[in-house]
């Protein structure tokens, strides 16, 4: 079967501070043939965010797929407030990178 990059279909991949508590991803397509290429693929799910990201899906706290804007959208929380002693990423935007390299099957 022949994959893809997730980053190859999208046209923002993102993170950012949703609040002190969580952060926010989102994935967002330009067509809406690779949004449902993706949505349809199952390889972003709660269930395979939680295993990417070495979380419990206790953690995710919204998992969306938006079909008017073509996005997939989902939110953990984060172990500990933003701007805490020791917290590295204290606007969330540095947390995305690990989705650019899903492979995303496509017939």
């Amino acid at each position: 079967m022949k994959t893809v990059k997730l980053v190859a279909l999208a046209k923002t991949i993102r993170s950012k501070n949703a609040g002190t508590d969580k952060i926010t991803f989102d994935i967002i397509f330009r067509e809406k043939e690779n949004y449902e290429i993706v949505k349809a693929s199952r390889c972003l799910t709660k269930e395979t965010v939680a295993k990417l990201y070495g979380i419990d899906e206790e953690r995710i706290c919204d998992f969306v797929e938006y079909d008017p804007a073509y996005a997939i959208k989902f939110t953990i929380y984060r172990t500990v407030p933003s701007g805490s002693p020791g917290e590295g990423d204290v606007f969330g935007c540095q947390q995305y990178p690990p989705l650019l390299d899903i492979e995303v099957p496509i017939n």
